[in-house]
């Protein structure tokens, strides 16, 4: 890779880390009781499409670290809980989008990113919540199925689908915009893509729909 390649990647991620704080700070949602959604992983998980996981990785610890400093009340366990959360979900949606670089591929990638995101965090919660709620591991645990494994299926839902549906414009953007070299489709044919559209439309409306009921709004 040129210097002049190398500064225009860095310049690249630094401005998605801006974004991916921003969305914290500006677009949290609540879900249920003290859980809140932000769109900061959807935006570390396309720089983890375009570059690898290993950006996801580094992108969730620098936005993390400024979240905690700035805006986050739950310090280093909340620091350590956001970089797990955001790697489980990005990285290895990122790794097998590098392996397998088409839309089946992104597929399989976002699907495998919510599974581990909402089994990984399943142990977390029972091992980190207690000491920073400052409540019995017993309590936890009683919420593990009924609040946090919902909410995990929740954001990685929602991570997913907005994924899926932001990524082509984005990096489209950035080629245009000579920050990410252009590489040739691998992907054949449009009648696939409407079915994965679809279900990634489907499952953002799931996800949304259940916030609403959550929050009773519906």
């Amino acid at each position: 890779m040129s210097e002049i390649s190398r500064t225009k990647k860095i310049t690249t991620i630094a401005m998605l880390c801006a974004l991916a704080y921003i969305a914290v700070f500006i677009g949290r949602i609540p879900v249920v009781l003290f859980l809140k959604y932000d769109p900061k992983d959807v935006i570390i998980t396309i720089g983890g499409f375009i570059w690898g996981p290993m950006v996801s990785l580094i992108s969730s610890v620098i936005v993390s670290f400024i979240e905690m400093f700035t805006i986050s009340d739950n310090g280093l366990w909340g620091l350590l809980m956001n970089i797990i959360s955001t790697c489980a979900f990005a990285c290895p949606a990122a790794f097998i989008y590098k392996k397998k670089h088409t839309a089946f591929g992104a597929l399989i990638g976002l699907i495998a990113g919510c599974l581990c995101m909402s089994g990984v965090m399943l142990i977390w919660n029972y091992l980190i919540t207690p000491l920073y709620m400052d409540v019995p591991r017993e309590v936890v645990a009683g919420m593990l199925l009924g609040t946090f494994l919902p909410f995990n299926l929740i954001k990685s839902g929602l991570n997913a689908g907005i994924t899926f549906f932001l990524y082509k414009p984005v990096v489209t953007a950035l080629r245009k915009a000579g920050l990410v070299e252009k590489k040739t489709s691998s992907n054949k044919g449009t009648r696939p893509m409407v079915g994965y559209y679809i279900l990634f439309a489907m499952m953002i409306i799931t996800c949304v729909l259940l916030i609403l009921s959550y929050n009773k709004v519906i």
